[in-house]
Formats: C-alpha cells, structure tokens, sequence
C-alpha cells in the first residue's frame, strides 16, 4: 500500500475505534504493511508511520490499560477536535461574507483554506447565508498575478517556518537588493501586504511590501524541518503600522489633540490605544499619543475637519496651519492666485 494512502487509513481507523487498537489489531488491519515482515522491521515501519502522524499534528498516543479499557493506541479528541464555535446565523453572515470579499480579492494568502472553511460555514448555516455584494479592492498598486503567486509562497514559508530568497526593491532606494529572510508573518494594512520578518542582511526585524519583491524562492531542502523559530510574543502589530502616524519614520514624540462636537464621543476609535481624557474647561476631549510620523497624523487631523484640533508639539500646530493655507491657495480662484 501507498504510504499515504496508509496514513490515511491509519487516521479513520484511530478516529472510527471506541476503545484502544492494539497492536496485534493493526497488524492484522494493515497484513501488506505490517505482518509480511518480521517483528522488529514491522515495529520500526510502525513508529516512522506514528512519528509522521504526530507531526502532522494528529495526537496519537499509547496507554496502559486498567480495569475500564485495555492497552493500545488512542487519539486525544480533545486535541485533534476543535471546540465548538457558538456563532449567531448574524455573526457567520458577517464572517462569510468577509471571507469571499477576500477571496475575491484576487489576491489572499491560505485561499484554499479560506475555501474550504467558507465551504463548512456554508454547511452548518444552511440558508441563513445570502449571497454577499461585498469585494475588496487592495489598488491597483498590487494587483497581477504575481503577487497572488508570492502570497501563497510567503504564507506557506511562514506555516512551515522556512526561509525564503527574494529580490527586494526598496522604497528608499532604487537599485534590488537580495535578501535572505526568515518571515515571521504577513499583515494587511490599509490595502498594502507586508512581510514580517528576520532579514539576514541587515541582522534583524524587517518589513517588506509585497508588492516590491521581484523574485520569490523558498527554501526546499529539509522540508519537514523548520529552519527558524519565530521569537516568544512576536506580534507583527509592533512592525507594522495601523495607522498613518505609527509610520517609524521619526524619533517617536508626543501630540495632543482636541475633539469636539461629534469627535469627541469617538475619540477611542478614532485613536486606538491613545489616552482620552475630558478637556479641563469642558469644552471636548483631549487626545494623547505616540507619533512617529506627524505629517501622518496632520493628513488625518486634516480630514477629521474643524472639530480635531492639534495643541501640541508646536510644529503639529504650525504644520495644521501650513497645511490649511496650501489646501486653500490649490482651491482658489485663479484670479486670487495671479495677484
């Protein structure tokens, strides 16, 4: 027999058993494999079968018996199963039709099993699911295939930890560079892909925009054995920015703004993690946070309107005003700009 097709047969044999398989039972559920053979040779075939198994992630396992059940080889349901996920018919709605905007996307990593997952919501809802209008659009900055083809190759480098060759153009300079990277991650951020990772160029964490590589390999050798470990507590959200003033372009310093009317109720969401606290003459809220891109955080003050306010440092203060006057000298009348 094909040794996949054995592992296969191995795995409904274990989750189809109510008790324990000895291992006088699997010899005899398996004579091709393991009884043509002597003893020994039959065992060690055996254990490369079980140790493929487990790394696999399929938790097999050999007990004692006692006085309930007798000795042999059981799989832990509680490991291999997953709980059950308790989702309103709203909730799958909403996960559903988030995953097919990103399968429609024409570019998403782990499609496949985005698919088959979509496949079991589908399943388990039945006809609560409509048919979803959604599509998202990552610009055309990244479309083509090539980035599609370079998302499944990074996703799967990331799942088997193995490092990965790539030709990198920079945003800071124009010549390729080679880097050998070991990626810790991807994230999607305000349409753009970013690669997280080891770049063994410059010893250290690195990001890289998908969409600047140019050439893509992972490494093939020793497929089954990862070739890095991803650090404990590692969390792209410390590389990669959420927001346009969490760029690290500059020493990170802190602003202070106020929100009133409407803003100020918003003022959580609008800066994630920022300190908010009641304005002390009553009028609005203040925000504090860490910035280390300002012109960022003035595009989006800017947007905000009236009511966001920059108080501090005093070059957001002067760039606010800077900023309004070249937005109203691009807006006037061509006569009001001639004299």
């Amino acid at each position: 027999m094909d040794r996949t097709e054995r592992l296969l047969d191995l795995v409904a044999l274990f989750l189809d058993a109510r008790e324990p398989i000895s291992w006088g039972e699997l010899r005899e559920h398996f004579p091709e494999d393991y009884r043509g053979i002597s003893d020994d040779a039959a065992e060690r075939k055996f254990e490369r079968d079980k140790a493929e198994l487990l790394e696999l992630g399929f938790p097999l396992t050999y007990i004692q018996g006692d006085d309930e059940r007798r000795d042999g080889y059981v799989v832990d349901r509680d490991a291999y199963y997953l709980p059950e996920v308790d989702l309103t018919k709203e909730e799958l709605a909403v996960l559903y039709a988030a995953g097919s905007a990103a399968l429609t996307s024409g570019a998403f990593p782990g499609r496949d099993d985005l698919s088959h997952a979509l496949r079991k919501i589908g399943f388990f809802a039945g006809d609560a699911l409509p048919t979803p209008g959604v599509r998202m659009e990552l610009g055309t900055e990244q479309d083509g295939p090539q980035l599609a083809a370079h998302l499944e190759q990074l996703w799967s480098a990331c799942a088997t930890r193995k490092w990965v060759q790539m030709s990198y153009r920079s945003p800071k300079r124009p010549d390729l560079t080679d880097r050998k990277v070991d990626p810790y991650g991807l994230a999607l951020r305000r349409g753009i892909w970013t690669l997280v990772g080891y770049c063994h160029l410059r010893q250290g964490v690195r990001t890289f925009h998908v969409h600047r590589i140019r050439s893509l390999k992972a490494n093939t050798s020793k497929p089954r054995t990862p070739d890095f470990e991803v650090p404990a507590g590692f969390s792209s959200d410390d590389y990669v920015a959420s927001y346009p003033w969490q760029h690290r372009f500059h020493p990170r310093l802190e602003a202070r703004l106020r929100l009133t009317g409407e803003l100020a109720g918003r003022a959580a969401t609008l800066f994630p993690g920022a300190e908010v606290t009641p304005a002390p003459e009553g009028e609005g809220v203040l925000v504090t946070l860490g910035v280390t891109f300002l012109d960022g955080l003035l595009r989006f003050c800017m947007q905000l309107g009236p009511e966001c306010r920059v108080e501090s440092p005093e070059a957001g203060r002067q760039g606010m005003k800077d900023m309004a006057a070249r937005i109203l000298q691009k807006h006037a009348p061509r006569s009001e700009v001639a004299a």
